[in-house]
């Protein structure tokens, strides 16, 4: 294996771990359609927004989203769209294990 295979590797365990957490996984569903600033993201999760700015800063460290300044607001997106997609993939993957647990009486 080559050692660019193994940095790869290890981005993509970061990546997961950026995003093994389900506040910042409501966080990108809610910014699925676009940008929105930390009060509405806040009042759309439902959560304090200190808590939601540390996540954030998370995700943009990560380099999962990205911001831009709007007068006195930031507002933050999904900084590739791809994310929303492989995020979508996996949830699909999880409704389709819970069906089969289902059909199976677990």
């Amino acid at each position: 294996m080559k050692a660019s295979d193994k940095r790869v590797y290890e981005l993509h365990a970061e990546l997961c771990k950026t995003l093994a957490n389900p506040i910042r996984l409501e966080i990108l569903s809610l910014l699925r359609d676009g940008k929105k600033s930390v009060g509405e993201l806040a009042s759309l999760a439902g959560i304090r927004q200190a808590t939601l700015s540390q996540h954030l800063a998370v995700l943009r460290q990560r380099g999962v989203v990205s911001t831009n300044r709007g007068g006195a607001n930031i507002y933050y997106e999904v900084a590739n769209p791809k994310i929303i997609k492989a995020c979508d993939i996996i949830r699909e993957v999880l409704f389709e294990h819970i069906n089969d647990m289902k059909s199976l009486g677990t």
